[in-house]
């Protein structure tokens, strides 16, 4: 949040030996107060009440927005009822203070998720779009996708076909799950981050998956590398008890670092040298998707792995691209005899 810090002080030629009075909206932005690492008697109103606050612009530390943040920031917007400028204003400094615009784009979207979900008008949520931080987005998309083509995806025995199915028939969800189990089930299902805790199996469909741009929650065709339903959905409600009695961590809070260290440890390490991140274990999954359901051509393969990644049946863009680069090999057989499997038409 440094990034907001000096933008605003530039663009109103603050000085920092000095206090100032911001109004309530200008604090905010500045010092989101469940993201403080102070006492929040240092940036209470001195003089306002509820309607100003005073800030050192010395105490103000580096923050980073999470996902309480979002929902915070969301609350206040509807509550309050912030201004069009309001919003617009909260939504430059979320952007900006992200590590690239891609990251800020998905800052951006979840807030607006968010504020959707509050009843805000779209009015309101529209000021908080971006054109060039979603331009900027889509190009830091469109280069990684074509990296991922070009080198694709290694993975170690550890987490082959063979050796993730073995643990999933092995796990007895009377135990305590483990960080294992949770990547595992993440592979299995096509887990992103922001859904572990909502997804849903039941009668042949899934619910509760990200990315539906607030729009009904339709089940979406169940599709697994584990094809038995009800064991998959026992699965997933083991991960989900464990992380809502805190018995295991949440990967879904924006800035963990504790799930890369996981996957980055050296037992896990491929030959070539690139380790495995997160974002990965779905794109493994709908590999893994395919060559368990045993795809007879082009066509029945990207139906799998649109289905194992719960892409809308509307969205006709090719789903490989974006995540199936996968360098496929079975457990054991050497790593320049993988198989890069691109489930796309290039024609």
């Amino acid at each position: 949040m440094s990034a907001i810090v000096t933008k605003y002080v530039a663009e109103h030629k603050l000085n920092k030996e000095m206090r100032y009075d911001f109004s309530k909206e200008q604090a905010f932005i500045l010092v989101p107060d469940q993201r403080i690492c102070r006492s929040r008697s240092q940036v209470t109103s001195q003089m306002g009440g509820s309607e100003a606050g005073e800030v050192n612009l010395c105490q103000i530390s580096d923050l980073i927005p999470g996902a309480e943040t979002l929902e915070m920031i969301a609350q206040r917007i509807a509550q309050d009822n912030l201004s069009e400028k309001d919003a617009e204003s909260i939504a430059k400094a979320l952007a900006e203070s992200a590590s690239n615009d891609s990251a800020g784009l998905s800052r951006l979207t979840r807030l607006r998720r968010e504020m959707r979900n509050l009843g805000v008008s779209e009015k309101i949520i529209s000021a908080t779009l971006i054109p060039e931080i979603t331009r900027s987005a889509n190009k830091i998309q469109k280069e990684r996708s074509e990296q991922r083509e070009n080198e694709g995806i290694d993975f170690p025995d550890h987490f082959s076909l063979e050796s993730v199915k073995e643990r999933l028939d092995s796990y007895d969800i009377s135990n305590t799950p483990n960080i294992q189990a949770l990547a595992d089930v993440t592979i299995m299902l096509c887990i992103r981050p922001a859904e572990i805790k909502t997804l849903r199996i039941f009668n042949g469909g899934v619910t509760g998956y990200a990315k539906n741009r607030g729009q009904q929650d339709i089940p979406r065709v169940f599709r697994s590398l584990e094809k038995n339903e009800e064991r998959a959905s026992q699965l997933l409600t083991w991960i989900q008890e464990a992380i809502s009695s805190r018995q295991l961590r949440d990967p879904g809070v924006p800035g963990v670092k504790w799930f890369n260290a996981f996957l980055k440890n050296n037992r896990f390490l491929p030959e070539t040298g690139k380790p495995l991140l997160p974002r990965y274990l779905r794109k493994l999954g709908a590999v893994f998707a395919v060559v368990a359901h045993g795809a007879k051509n082009l066509s029945e393969a990207m139906t799998i792995a649109s289905e194992a990644l719960r892409h809308s049946p509307d969205n006709h863009a090719s789903p490989a691209k974006n995540y199936t680069i996968v360098n496929y090999r079975k457990r054991g057989q050497p790593y320049d005899q993988a198989k890069a499997i691109k489930i796309f038409d290039e024609n």
